[in-house]
């Protein structure tokens, strides 16, 4: 036995629950032998003091002893004078033994094309590493207790500015909290502000996740049609126009990449203002934008507070910072904060301080300024890879994923294999519908990837084909 067995580890989790009757010993050696067999207690791992043992039972330490000598007798233990009793090293195999159903944590290959990658380059990454040095170095209070649920001050008066100046809005720090994502904030708008049963449209096709954190929720999701000028509010009126809200993906609509047109943008909030419902904004990826001056956000056209403004820092900086962060009117704040405070008592403190220096130092829109000419060779190197292939290439100016359309679902289903077997990661645009018009084809990111990894990916599938 190795000398660092002898000091009997916790393992008070696994002591035996004996019945209250019948021969005990027997029930003792029992439960031993079993945790043995099926690997619990590990060849060589000690077993725990007799006296103990029978103290933690509640038995004679007699009846203890007897289990050992049996366990010892049969093989299945071993002492050591001076150290104790230990699982023996060669345990024999018992035919009976029950099977042990092991859970593998597996880690799926991230391909290229994957969607959702974040952004990061070295220099973005330097800057990251010398702040959570520097935070460390001098860590503030709010590492030391529970912070505000609403989030670090310093982050939040900078995503108001930023918002400010880059996206039209009027906001001020007191109406942003910050949160894990937008999942996360979707999550506390749905069930602070929404009751079950509430009509909610939603672009078709569209996000599936935000789709699945309403109907959980228990909302009655209202798909609404989407076309060249996005969401089409006229034909959200006729299927639901009581509706409680919508939610949307206006400044780059996922998957199909459209922007919301100024008079739908109009139309949209003249409806929310006249039903009472409240305008869900998605404005993800709208940093992005390769031609021309983005439109600014919705939340900044609103002038009666019905706008809910969701924002993160996953796609344009690194999805593993598990920062976002909502924009709410002062009407619905309260609410919104009390779920917080139940369900997610503190933000995290260190990354909120790390992420408030990154954008004051004003590494934030430098890292947005080289990510976007990164995404845009990235985009136009998937283009070409693509371009020999059976598709309807959708190269859009904003975003960071791009549709190559297809004609039907037999078309779809077999470039989906050709895909995985190409190692090029894309998702099914038929999945995104919910209604009955379908379109068909992949949808394929562009973040996170070297231009020449997208391209030779994109070309080993234009060839399997």
């Amino acid at each position: 036995m190795q000398k660092n067995k002898s000091n009997f580890p916790d393992w008070s989790g696994l002591i035996p629950i004996l019945p209250d009757g019948g021969p005990r010993q027997r029930a003792l050696y029992g439960e031993l032998r079993r945790l043995i067999e099926t690997r619990r207690l590990m060849p060589g791992e000690k077993l725990p003091p007799s006296r103990m043992l029978s103290q933690e039972l509640g038995v004679s330490r007699g009846l203890v002893v007897g289990a050992y000598d049996q366990l010892i007798a049969e093989g299945y233990a071993e002492t050591l004078q001076g150290s104790g009793t230990f699982v023996a090293r060669d345990v024999p195999q018992a035919s009976h033994a029950p099977a042990v159903a092991r859970r593998r944590t597996v880690v799926k290959e991230v391909l290229p094309g994957t969607l959702g990658c974040g952004t990061a380059d070295e220099t973005t990454l330097r800057a990251f590493r010398q702040l959570f040095r520097k935070v460390l170095e001098r860590p503030p209070e709010t590492l030391f207790t529970y912070a505000s649920p609403q989030g670090d001050i310093g982050l939040r008066q900078e995503v108001a500015s930023y918002l400010r100046s880059a996206r039209g809005m009027r906001v001020d720090p007191d109406q942003v909290m910050i949160t894990s994502g937008t999942q996360a904030s979707l999550y506390l708008i749905a069930n602070a502000v929404l009751k079950r049963g509430d009509e909610v449209w939603m672009e078709d096709p569209g996000y599936k996740n935000a789709r699945r954190a309403l109907d959980e929720a228990g909302m009655r999701v209202v798909p609404v049609p989407v076309d060249r000028e996005g969401l089409d509010p006229e034909k959200g009126r006729v299927l639901a126009d009581n509706a409680r809200a919508v939610y949307l993906t206006p400044s780059h609509q996922f998957p199909l990449g459209v922007t919301l047109t100024m008079p739908r943008r109009k139309a949209l909030i003249e409806w929310a203002s006249r039903v009472g419902a409240w305008i869900i904004e998605d404005d993800y990826d709208s940093e992005f934008r390769y031609t021309g001056a983005p439109l600014a956000a919705l939340q900044g056209m609103d002038g009666e507070g019905r706008v809910i403004y969701l924002g993160t820092f996953s796609k344009v900086v690194l999805p593993g910072l598990r920062l976002g962060y909502a924009v709410v009117p002062e009407a619905l704040f309260d609410k919104v904060l009390d779920l917080r405070k139940r369900v997610d008592r503190s933000p995290n403190a260190l990354t909120e301080a790390v992420m408030a220096g990154f954008m004051r130092e004003g590494h934030f829109s430098s890292h947005i300024r080289r990510a976007r000419k990164r995404a845009s060779n990235a985009r136009d190197a998937l283009v070409e890879g693509l371009s020999r292939g059976p598709f309807d290439i959708r190269s859009p100016d904003q975003g960071l994923h791009l549709i190559a359309g297809l004609k039907d679902a037999e078309e779809e289903g077999r470039m989906l294999n050709a895909a995985a077997e190409a190692g090029l990661g894309v998702q099914a645009l038929s999945t995104m519908y919910r209604g009955n018009r379908m379109e068909h084809g992949l949808v394929i990111g562009f973040s996170g990837f070297e231009p020449q990894v997208l391209r030779a990916a994109a070309q080993r599938l234009v060839e399997a084909i």
